[in-house]
């Protein structure tokens, strides 16, 4: 039968411990630490030629422990008369001045200002879940009360958030409020041990309140306090040592590929986030050196956000490839200065030593690894508040390839480039059209744009960096070269989500003579496209802020609309579901057969598809496919993404099962016209429309 207490209530209940300590008997039972893991905090709070008062002294022994350290003047009270005369025998011959008294903690009697500290080792706890804390109000106010100007009340608690929130704000006004947190502690019997850490709450009576709130965070006995602002402040810090040490408590039970816990490492001055950290652990069954215990990654500034670093697939292939026991993966935050990656391996150690497996050699070589040696390169250029996202910022970096890019990112969903853009020079940007034969390549870094300052840069319109795009561009060689090519009725788009705007842009400057029509929600969307990425309305490319979903409804009573193409590339702010985008209004049967009725017969619907629900990707397929006669289908390799191709018209009267040589030879044909179609076109179209539809699954 477990000693501990079976709910939080029985802590606080005289029976109970009269029960407990019945059973216990002589084996003292050290909740909270003993005195070895806790000397170095008392001593500095409380001196041998103090009175003292321990609050619920229990048969702990660590009254025992200060008295024959030097501390003679000890008061210990509890509530059960059990414990009491238990520790009076049991101290009488070796300790005739330690003194046991059965009292109340809320009314001992003694008299006001008579002790100069007040030492309670999980009292506070015991007491806090009776008569919703009234009764640990009443006991905290007798220990304010019998404590002298100057006095400490040092109380070591679990501090779950109620009970230290109770303590904190009784004491806020006219004390100073300062918590230790120190290690969890850890007994030889496994139900008795705590993940917990141990907290030390040092509450000091001043004669006179303070005209601030004076509330104060140190980690370990000698850390330097750090200040905190308000109570809700104090409590978050309390809350993250809590979870950080659960955390740890985890990780050094074993290995756990499927578990990939991550902590956020702040500056100590500012608070503000510096690091974050994923643990991700191989496979059991993996193969790896002996000694390949352990590593550390520094993803490179500004690709946090690609597929390796920023998602649970990528980061553990990264594992795999690193061939170690657990890798930290380790990401740097914008806003904060790094020197180098030697500043940076110093910074880190002492932490991420903490999230070491299991067995690893203590004298163990750690390696940092990382991309071509160096932290990479993050320039925020720009930031704003979006009524609808919230806030964003636009930031230049350079990619795996040596390239710059310019990325979108919102705040709330800081793993995810919402919208991304390749970068060139503008002083080499004159030289664009003697390019025309260029191939989409990844060039070395020697061949990448140096680093110059913001107002040389500018977008490479040429250049599509999401595939799905370049799917959706190589898509409208199923209009036929007869259709792309007929100025006197030219291509009509509709596409609902603006992003970067690089889509609508690219089809704007390459399709000959195409009309484009954008509906997008977020004004600030369209702001930060024009300022930021390039942008540029005119007669055939216009831009209507508005939802994209009653912008179809509309057109569709209204009749007399009609588009070649509609694309949908919108994403999902719902979470809950397995699918991002589209939002799943979007794919109602309802909306699909509005879009098939705004099509012309030769026309075409484009649905950049992001499930990873394998039940709800069907449903939509099936909606889809009962809508259109003919659907294809184009995975994008390393994603999750996949863009349907919807015709209206099924061709020649059946569903084809392949792929028509047809459209092959006019993937070709579309090629060279979109890069003959550059004499009013700041850059060459970079693309391989014959290797977009190479993939192309009819379902």
């Amino acid at each position: 039968m477990s000693l501990l207490p079976r709910t939080a209530e029985e802590f606080s209940s005289a029976d109970y411990w009269e029960r407990f300590f019945r059973k216990r008997g002589e084996k003292a039972f050290e909740w909270y630490g003993d005195y070895n893991s806790l000397c170095g905090v008392l001593h500095k709070y409380i001196k041998p030629r103090d009175k003292v008062l321990v609050v619920g002294c229990g048969n702990s022994e660590l009254s025992e422990q200060l008295y024959d350290v030097g501390y003679r003047q000890l008061t210990n009270i509890d509530i059960s008369e059990t414990v009491v005369s238990h520790m009076n025998q049991r101290n009488a011959e070796h300790r005739p001045d330690l003194t046991f008294r059965q009292l109340d903690a809320t009314q001992t009697g003694f008299e006001s200002g008579s002790f100069q500290a007040a030492l309670d080792k999980g009292t506070l706890d015991a007491m806090a879940s009776e008569e919703d804390g009234a009764l640990a109000g009443r006991m905290l106010a007798e220990v304010g009360r019998v404590l002298a100007v100057g006095g400490r009340y040092v109380c070591i608690t679990l501090a779950q958030e109620n009970i230290i929130k109770l303590a904190v704000e009784h004491f806020v006004q006219g004390w100073a409020v300062r918590i230790h947190c120190l290690s969890g502690q850890q007994n030889e019997e496994s139900d008795s041990s705590f993940a917990l850490p141990v907290f030390v709450l040092v509450c000091t009576k001043f004669r006179q309140a303070p005209p601030f709130a004076v509330l104060e965070l140190c980690q370990g006995e000698d850390g330097a306090p750090v200040r905190l602002a308000s109570v809700p402040e104090l409590l978050s810090a309390v809350k993250e040592r809590q979870a950080y040490n659960l955390m740890l408590h985890k990780l050094r039970g074993g290995t756990d590929a499927d578990s990939t816990p991550s902590l956020t490492l702040c500056h100590a001055a500012t608070g503000r986030p510096r690091y974050t950290l994923t643990v991700q652990d191989s496979l059991p069954c993996a193969k790896l050196p002996r000694s390949n215990h352990f590593a550390i990654f520094i993803v490179p500034q500004g690709r946090e956000s690609d597929w390796l670093y920023g998602s649970a697939e990528g980061r553990s292939q990264l594992a795999s490839s690193a061939k170690f026991r657990r890798l930290v993966i380790v990401a740097m935050h914008r806003d904060q200065e790094y020197e180098d990656m030697q500043a940076v391996q110093s910074e880190l150690s002492p932490m991420v030593m903490e999230l070491a497996p299991p067995g690893m050699p203590a004298n163990q070589q750690v390696p940092f690894l990382s991309v071509g040696g160096d932290l990479g390169w993050r320039e925020v250029i720009g930031r704003g508040v979006s009524a609808l996202t919230g806030e964003y910022s636009v930031e230049d970096v350079r990619g795996e390839d040596g390239h710059l890019y310019r990325r979108l990112i919102f705040m709330n969903n800081s793993q995810l480039v919402q919208s991304e853009s390749r970068l060139r020079s503008a002083a080499t940007a004159s030289s664009a059209h003697k390019k025309k034969n260029k191939k989409k390549s990844k060039p070395s870094v020697s061949e990448a744009p140096a680093l110059t300052g913001v107002k040389d840069r500018i977008v490479d319109r040429g250049f599509l960096c999401c595939t799905h795009h370049e799917v959706m561009v190589a898509g409208l060689a199923m209009l036929g070269m007869d259709a792309i090519n007929n100025k006197d009725h030219p291509v009509s788009v509709l596409l609902v989500g603006l992003g970067g705007g690089g889509l609508p842009q690219f089809v704007h400057d390459f399709v000959p003579c195409a009309r484009v029509e954008v509906v997008e929600l977020d004004p600030a969307v369209l702001e930060v496209a024009q300022s930021w990425f390039g942008f540029h309305t005119d007669e055939r490319l216009k831009v209507i802020l508005g939802d994209g979903l009653e912008h179809i409804k509309t057109l569709e009573s209204k009749g007399g609309h009609s588009f070649d193409v509609i694309m949908f590339d919108v994403d999902s702010k719902d979470t809950t579901l397995g699918m991002s985008c589209p939002p799943s209004a979007f794919v109602e049967t309802s909306l699909l057969k509005k879009v098939y009725s705004l099509l012309t017969p030769r026309g075409l619907f484009m649905l950049n598809l992001v499930c990873r629900d394998s039940a709800l990707r069907k449903s939509v397929l099936e909606r889809v496919q009962a809508a259109f006669p003919c659907v294809f289908s184009r995975g994008i390799e390393g994603e999750v993404n996949e863009v349907l191709l919807c015709c209206r018209s099924a061709g020649e009267g059946h569903k084809p099962h392949s792929i028509s040589q047809t459209l092959q030879q006019t993937a070709k044909d579309l090629q060279k016209t979109l890069r003959a179609n550059t004499q009013n076109a700041p850059c060459v179209p970079q693309i391989d429309i014959t290797a977009m539809l190479n993939d192309l699954k009819v379902i």
